[in-house]
């Protein structure tokens, strides 16, 4: 893999936790989100959750690695750089189980020749 490649990810995981501790565990959130549309963040944070809890960027994650291992050339390059840009999320974001397939189905189409 390339050296952006790794930077990106690196990049993208600092954000994802970012997200996850800076607005979906903050307890200050919870107070401000009390009064609805007063925040625009709020809005983001509930719909967030509400993705989380149906697991969308897991299964989207795992959808797009198992289209990368049958796509050939670059087309199924890029399907696994999608894979792991929603399974590295859905990793931080409490959806674990399923993401985690994800991300090793990509890592294992990217690292292929």
């Amino acid at each position: 893999m390339s050296r952006w490649l790794l930077l990106f990810l690196a990049l993208w995981l600092a954000a994802s936790y970012g997200v996850r501790y800076g607005l979906m565990e903050d307890g200050r959130w919870v107070g401000l989100c009390a009064v609805p549309g007063e925040y625009w963040q709020c809005q983001v944070r509930a719909w967030l959750g509400l993705g989380i809890h149906y697991q969308v960027l897991a299964w989207a994650g795992l959808g797009a690695a198992l289209l990368a291992q049958v796509v050939k050339g670059p087309a199924g390059w890029w399907l696994a750089l999608v894979a792991l840009a929603f399974g590295v999320p859905a990793l931080v974001l409490y959806t674990a189980s399923i993401a985690v397939f994800a991300v090793v189905l990509a890592g294992l189409r990217l690292v292929r020749a």
